[in-house]
């Protein structure tokens, strides 16, 4: 399966990577912010073919149809392309996000990071990798010294979770945040070792669910800001190497008494 997960990913790649910086069609969503483009669409219907032609039992759930999954035992977790804004605005940085959930455990997950033509991919107990080569997390312990990522939610001027708060409070705390505007690909990189941590509020099962698995496997820990381990339909997502990941917490609990 994992094989075919991959496959059709560079597939919906090829899509997107054809139609950056050409002329498409945008829509909004629900405000000014979220943003869906024909390509996207194109995308996701790639997906959405090949799954019911290849593997017409299993349920999907994709971001811009919704889908069909209940009581099914295999479910296809589907971003079509994960950093639309991004897509939209000619910056390279997006990517096509692909989960498979058995029986409400991710056995298999591919994020694609299109204009790298990086293939991040895990199989439940068998590791993580980028191409061929084999992802471990950073071995940094000390908070002060990572660099951090994060996102921000569409609906970030009503500050869900003290967003905004909790973005100043890690700019102190850290060496560096950044913002680079893919979940997918920001899970992606702290499994890499090129992050050392994630957080971010919001955030929906198709953004995470590939990533989850990637990182993982790679040595990392996933959980919501509680450091309760998580499935993916929570909204809060804390995904570092996991040797901050208590220090994080800390800094989330007392941003949050303090106000």
């Amino acid at each position: 399966m994992i094989n075919d997960i991959i496959q059709i990913a560079k597939e919906a790649g090829e899509i997107i990577r054809g139609s950056y910086r050409q002329n498409f069609n945008v829509e909004f969503k629900t405000n000014h912010t979220n943003l869906v483009t024909e390509v996207d669409k194109k995308s996701e219907q790639l997906i959405i073919d090949f799954i019911n032609k290849k593997y017409p039992g299993h349920g999907i759930l994709a971001e811009e149809s919704g889908g069909n999954y209940n009581n099914k035992e295999y479910i296809w977790v589907i971003d079509p392309l994960d950093g639309t804004t991004n897509f939209a605005h000619g910056l390279p940085i997006f990517s096509v996000s692909i989960g498979v959930v058995k029986n409400n455990e991710i056995i298999a997950g591919v994020v694609y990071d299109v204009m790298r033509d990086a293939l991040y991919s895990a199989e439940k107990g068998n590791g993580s990798f980028c191409n061929e080569r084999k992802l471990k997390v950073s071995e940094n312990n000390i908070l002060a010294h990572s660099l951090l990522v994060t996102g921000f939610p569409y609906d970030i001027a009503q500050n869900p979770d003290n967003a905004i708060e909790l973005f100043a409070a890690f700019l102190k705390s850290s060496r560096a945040v950044r913002r680079l505007g893919s979940a997918a690909i920001d899970i992606c990189y702290v499994a890499d070792g090129i992050f050392d941590g994630f957080w971010e509020v919001n955030l929906n099962p198709w953004d995470i669910c590939a990533g989850k698995l990637i990182l993982e496997e790679a040595g990392g820990l996933f959980t919501d800001f509680h450091g309760n381990r998580k499935d993916i339909f929570n909204k809060q997502t804390l995904a570092t190497n996991g040797k901050i990941h208590k220090q994080m917490i800390d800094i989330i609990e007392r941003t949050n008494r303090q106000l």
